[in-house]
């Protein structure tokens, strides 16, 4: 690639439909995705997020339309596809029984690595794990289960990862730890397809953003872009008030909230007043 050519999409999907009997769930669906990016695929339950997903990583393949992930034709090197990708469910998949470091050991000798201890150890370092390590997975909080999770789907260095809906079922603080990681492996090169259906997870990650409604995508941009397609708002003098996730976080000791000092003194002093009425 010469200086200034613009990059070959790391997936290109054209076309894509998919039905199920007589319920058409993917009607024509078409997007790109640069390399390095994070792309959220945006739709509520049933849109057919998971569906597209299970197409592009070669789990169900598609009645008509054309994908190619890493350069590899889905349809006809569904091989290379696998070498290329990885891909994370909704549900973690570690093993409970096994402590964090021996789930992430075990994936490394299943795709036949070299130095599975020491590709174990780093990926516990990197996810932040590290103390945890030698417990079972069974003792992990949410936050903790799906960072171990994410972890072992990079063992062997894919560069396409697929998240499908990687934060359902957990609580505000673990959705932020996921939110770091997503964006740290963004910020190392790997191209990170995701779909969600909450709007906040989109806004906070995504270079880009396609909504997928009725089986087709019905807008794709920047999340900039898709604030254009609206007239601006109204501008008034509006006293900001903290956000529920704010108090959550401050009461909770949480790391991940924006509250600055002075608002965090006056909810500790609110709290206590309100104790001391009681």
């Amino acid at each position: 690639m010469t200086t200034g050519q613009v990059p070959e999409p790391a997936i290109r999907v054209h076309g894509i439909v998919k039905s199920f009997k007589d319920l058409q769930v993917l009607r024509g669906v078409d997007f790109e995705v640069q390399p390095g990016s994070i792309f959220a695929l945006l739709g509520s339950n049933g849109a057919g997020k998971t569906t597209l997903v299970r197409i592009l990583s070669t789990l169900l393949k598609a009645d008509a339309g054309t994908v190619t992930v890493d350069g590899f034709d889905v349809s006809a090197e569904p091989g290379e596809v696998r070498g290329s990708i990885s891909l994370t469910g909704q549900f973690a998949a570690v093993d409970e029984v096994l402590t964090g470091r021996e789930n992430l050991v075990l994936v490394a000798k299943l795709r036949h690595l070299n130095n599975a201890g020491a590709i174990a150890d780093d990926l516990l370092n990197r996810f932040s794990l590290t103390e945890a390590g030698n417990r079972k997975a069974s003792t992990y909080s949410g936050g903790m289960r799906r960072r171990l999770d994410i972890a072992m789907s990079l063992i062997g260095n894919p560069p396409v990862i697929f998240l499908d809906e990687p934060t359902t079922g957990l609580d505000p603080e673990a959705r932020i730890e996921v939110w770091k990681t997503v964006k740290r492996l963004a910020g190392q090169g790997t191209t990170v397809l995701l779909t969600t259906q909450y709007l906040d997870e989109a806004e906070q990650l995504a270079d880009r953003i396609a909504i997928l409604h009725q089986g087709i995508i019905i807008q794709d941009g920047t999340l900039a872009e898709l604030k254009e397609l609206l007239p601006p708002g109204k501008a008034e003098y509006i006293q900001k008030q903290p956000t529920l996730e704010e108090v959550f976080l401050t009461l909770t000791g949480g790391t991940g909230g924006t509250t600055d000092t002075a608002s965090m003194k006056h909810l500790n002093a609110t709290v206590q007043a309100r104790k001391e009425t009681r």
